[in-house]
């Protein structure tokens, strides 16, 4: 994800391309206690994946805002067993040079334990978010998923974002996958939800209409100098200036890799889908931020397990006809790329299952630690 070169605006032939950020946890394994140790995992990672760009799936691991957390990303991905191959053999990779400088990765989207503020990557942008948002910095400290999906253009890419904006509290509940924050169960699936609501530049994002609309908004944030540069421009989806592609940023890390590779074929399939609208001059639901912020609450709240505003109606519904509402509405898109039966499949596991943070919550029954949260993350982050 990282080489911009792979990335140009175009649609082409076949399918609409796709890719997956996810950040990790670098922890002790025994006490989940997090580990600042990103540059020399990052370095083993890069040794052991040769010199020059990756052409043919993952690169290499590299630092985040904190010295105890790994980035990994795909590169873009036309086919959903390719996503998930190259995710799979990311978190390999990860594992192993964690292993060799002595810690272990955790696909967790908050520390479970008690520990002091993170360490910082010796950065200079780091430095200077840090000297702006200063104690928000010190307590951010959280792992999410993104996606990006290819656009054929800008105004392609603004028509989809109002039009997602209903689905995307749906998909933070599938990931939820952060119950527990420094050694206290906070009651929520998403934590890692309410802290990144502190950020002012996050959340979900108005209705645009035009690139021109888009372009001045975030015109007028920068101009408040509130964030620090046009990265920091934090909605739950936006355009991205790096790639061209629509990213979808309201996720978790999620903790098993078959949930990841859920939420990309589904946001993917969200993508196609409102692009379609788009062209074909349907208008985007209305619907307000507000309501849009009580929707992303109830989801960070509840996960799977327990009602979610339905953007049909926007009223409470259980959270499996929620997300059978989802798979109606993007069913055409899926079953254009051959995933509809994943996708299918991908929900009645979690409904069945549980999120991750269900998941953590049954690692822990009957542990006064958390330690066996931290060996079963471990053991979930890296499939075999």
């Amino acid at each position: 994800m990282r080489n911009q070169q792979r990335w140009v605006y175009h649609r082409g032939e076949g399918l609409r391309t796709f890719g997956v950020e996810e950040e990790l946890l670098l922890v002790d394994p025994e006490t989940g206690h997090p580990q600042p140790l990103a540059g020399t995992v990052t370095e083993i990672a890069a040794w052991h994946a040769g010199a020059g760009p990756r052409t043919d799936g993952p690169e290499p691991a590299k630092p985040e805002l904190y010295a105890e957390q790994l980035e990994i990303g795909t590169a873009p991905c036309a086919t959903t067993s390719q996503l998930a191959d190259q995710l799979r053999r990311a978190r390999r990779a990860a594992a192993a040079a964690a292993e060799e400088a002595g810690v272990a990765v955790a696909a967790l989207a908050t520390a479970p334990v008690d520990f002091g503020p993170p360490l910082l990557t010796p950065d200079d942008r780091y430095r200077r978010i840090h000297a702006r948002y200063a104690h928000l910095v010190d307590e951010e400290f959280a792992c999410a998923c993104h996606v990006h999906v290819h656009l054929s253009s800008p105004e392609e890419g603004v028509g989809v974002l109002d039009r997602i904006r209903p689905w995307l509290a749906p998909l933070l509940a599938l990931s939820a996958n952060s119950p527990y924050f420094q050694g206290v169960d906070t009651g929520y699936a998403s934590w890692r939800h309410q802290l990144w609501q502190r950020w002012p530049m996050s959340g979900p994002s108005e209705l645009y209409g035009d690139v021109a609309a888009y372009e001045r908004t975030t015109s007028e944030m920068l101009a408040s100098e509130v964030p620090l540069d046009g990265h920091m421009v934090y909605f739950d989806a936006r355009l991205s200036l790096s790639y061209p592609t629509v990213e979808i940023r309201v996720g978790d890390v999620c903790l098993d890799v078959e949930d990841t590779v859920l939420l990309a074929v589904l946001s993917r399939a969200l993508v196609e889908t409102a692009a379609r609208e788009w062209r074909g001059g349907r208008l985007p639901d209305p619907v307000s931020t507000v309501v849009l912020r009580l929707a992303a609450w109830r989801a960070s709240r509840y996960g799977l397990g327990g009602e979610l505003l339905d953007p049909r109606s926007w009223r409470p519904a259980p959270a499996g006809e929620v997300l059978h509402a989802l798979l109606d509405h993007v069913r055409p898109a899926l079953d254009d790329t051959g995933d509809r039966e994943r996708a299918e499949a991908g929900v009645e596991r979690l409904l069945a299952r549980g999120t991750g943070a269900d998941l953590q919550r049954a690692a822990h029954a009957g542990d006064s630690s958390l330690a066996s949260v931290i060996v079963e993350a471990v053991r979930r982050t890296t499939p075999a």
